[in-house]
């Protein structure tokens, strides 16, 4: 895992020894997600830079360097993350006459461009992957992204070309390079609490989105171009769940569990391949105790497995971990923390996320990843199976929800709307105990009552601000691939609908940055099976009922699971990985909030009286804001870091 960079000097505005200077300042902006190693290099004919800091993983001599060339010096690629199945196709390339002078993957990547070519070449890769690759035969550069969006990458323009990196910590780093923040993208961000791919929180930047490429003619390239707008994909979530529907087979349940655990057991054993120490977060949920079950399975010896722990009890999972690590014979490592120590975290955040966001979990991700960095460089997490196979509760219980709610007068549903969120978070989890975060959810159930239609709820289900444009001066929210019909498959069902939006926008803009940017702000690589390209697939050729059944979701799941660990051990309410956000804006994070609050520079994008008013009502206790308020408070301590 490492950090990939670079810039194109359109206007030759410095010479090489210049270029060079601003390479080593936007690399050393990445060294946290590569501290082993860097690199920069220059075409001598032509005013490009490539950039690389490197985690070293796979070949740790000095054959695995970056930037590479390839064997006939055509290619130079700067590449971050790693291709799963580069032993097999080193085999295939071996066999057509290829010779190989190290092991690493990035050597693999490039006998495979020279002999298929680039777009061939391309949709042979598995993996997580972001790179740039230069062509000094055509003048084409090539930027990447892998299908699921699991490795980032963003590209744009400073006033003398074009500019790409893994964050945009590295955009600041360069002197020409202006910092205009979109009010659009602003109001998108205050609406999901992440910003979308392709945009980014700057004007003339933006990600690539995943499954995505660009290949850009360098020699003729107009300046200031909407890169957005020359983006192609080379693999399509709605062509895999359109296609889907025509590839389901007739199997039996059990036949269907066989092979569903079969194919999930080559992916995990495909990432158990590593040169540095390696291990698994294991939060005691359903998804991450599959992959180290698997692991187990296929591992010689116990694998170290991480858990942390709060003192809050209704946000602590470290227990179930502990049952289920014990069962499987892991070595087990658990953290108990207090919720003092994840306080601690907060000022660290606007460095770790370079651009506004706002998901609380990113603070005990954070925690995790740097508790097991203490002894592993690698870990395996279950993240991917909640959009892939029904987990989210959302998943099996809106349907029904809409069905009971949906038919009703929408003053009647706006008004009891009103009720539940009059009912602070924290007193109704008092009042129904037995089920963990009963707040939280019927909060959010809550704000989808006034909703018209049925993807108008889901929307508002994820929407920290349901009219953001009210709270930014001036913005109009651009439209996004999760807005956009012309991005929909036709003929789901509610329930697959919302599992192939979560994973079309919230996957990639929210569960992947989240883990991402927490993951390498400890130096440490973090994979996922269950977002395996062929798990995927499969999964949406899987019948519905093998997702959601009898109320409960990730059935197939479940039934591979159990062959490993008794049921007692994991049949429970989905939990969730949280931290008490509403709680402490009223206790030890109230002083810091009020200040950021208060801010003359915030008021310069939104709405203070909007802002002061849930604040106060908040603080009261009369309705929660939480949510709101955190998604705020992050956009402003970034603006702090960052403007």
């Amino acid at each position: 895992m490492c950090g990939i960079l670079g810039f194109f000097d359109s206007k030759m505005a410095r010479g090489e020894p210049a270029r060079l200077a601003v390479g080593r300042a936007m690399g050393q902006s990445l060294s946290h997600r590569g501290p082993d190693d860097e690199g920069l290099w220059q075409d001598a004919a032509f005013p490009l830079l490539l950039g690389h800091r490197r985690l070293s993983i796979l070949d740790l001599s000095p054959e695995g360097h970056q930037p590479m060339v390839s064997g006939s010096g055509r290619y130079v690629i700067v590449f971050n993350g790693e291709i799963y199945n580069f032993l097999s196709l080193r085999q295939d390339l071996e066999r057509a006459g290829h010779t190989f002078r190290g092991r690493s993957d990035t050597e693999i990547m490039l006998a495979a461009f020279e002999h298929w070519g680039v777009n061939e070449a391309l949709q042979k890769l598995d993996g997580m992957f972001a790179f740039v690759l230069w062509d000094k035969q055509t003048k084409h550069l090539h930027l990447v992204r892998d299908r699921l969006g699991k490795k980032p990458l963003y590209v744009g323009w400073a006033r003398t070309g074009l500019v790409f990196a893994s964050e945009l910590k590295a955009f600041h780093a360069h002197p020409e390079f202006e910092a205009h923040i979109s009010r659009d993208v602003l109001a998108l961000y205050m609406r999901f609490g992440y910003v979308p791919a392709p945009h980014s929180i700057y004007e003339a930047v933006w990600q690539l989105l995943p499954g995505s490429r660009l290949a850009l003619n360098m020699a003729e390239l107009p300046y200031d171009t909407d890169l957005s707008a020359l983006m192609e994909p080379y693999w399509s979530l709605p062509r895999v769940v359109e296609e889907a529907r025509y590839k389901i087979k007739p199997l039996s349940d059990a036949q269907a569990v066989d092979n569903f655990e079969a194919l999930l057991r080559d992916c995990v054993a495909e990432r158990m391949v590593s040169d540095v120490p390696l291990g698994a977060f294991l939060s005691g949920g359903l998804d991450s105790s599959v992959v180290v079950a698997l692991m187990q399975q296929l591992s010689p010896r116990p694998v170290k497995t991480f858990t942390i722990g709060f003192q809050e009890g209704s946000y602590n999972e470290a227990a179930h971990a502990h049952r289920i690590a014990d069962h499987l014979g892991t070595e087990h490592h658990e953290l108990y923390l207090s919720g003092r120590d994840a306080l601690d975290i907060i000022p660290l955040l606007p460095d770790m996320y370079d651009e506004p966001f706002a998901d609380a979990s990113q603070i005990p991700t954070y925690l995790v990843s740097r508790f097991a960095r203490q002894q592993v460089t690698v870990a395996l997490s279950g993240d991917g199976g909640d959009e892939a196979l029904g987990g989210y509760v959302r998943h099996f219980t809106l349907p029904a929800f809409w069905a009971r709610v949906g038919w009703m007068p929408k003053f009647t549903r706006q008004a009891l709307a009103g009720v539940i969120s009059s009912v602070s978070v924290e007193r109704w989890n008092k009042m129904v105990p037995q089920q963990p975060q009963f707040g939280e959810r019927i909060h959010k159930l809550g704000q989808l009552l006034p909703a018209g239609t049925a993807d108008d709820a889901y929307i508002r289900l994820l929407s920290q601000w349901s009219n953001p444009a009210q709270l930014v001066r001036g913005a109009q929210e651009p439209r996004i691939p999760l807005t956009d019909p012309a991005c929909q498959p036709q003929g789901l069902s509610f329930a697959e609908s919302m599992m192939f939006k979560d994973a079309l926008s919230y996957l990639p803009n929210d569960v992947l940055v989240k883990v991402d940017r927490a993951s390498m702000a400890a130096s440490m690589e973090c994979r996922a099976p269950l977002l395996d390209r062929k798990i995927v697939e499969a999964s949406w050729q899987l019948p519905p009922e093998m997702k959601i059944r009898d109320g409960k979701g990730k059935w197939i799941l479940r039934q591979i699971l159990a062959r490993h660990v008794p049921a007692s051990l994991f049949d429970r309410p989905k939990q969730g990985f949280s931290v008490p956000v509403s709680a402490w804006l009223r206790g030890p994070l109230q002083g810091w909030a009020e200040d950021l609050i208060k801010s003359v520079h915030m008021q310069d994008y939104l709405d203070a009286p909007l802002v002061q008013k849930i604040w106060d009502e908040h603080k009261a206790g009369t309705v929660d804001h939480g949510n709101k308020l955190w998604t705020i408070l992050m956009f402003e301590a970034w603006l702090k870091r960052w403007h």
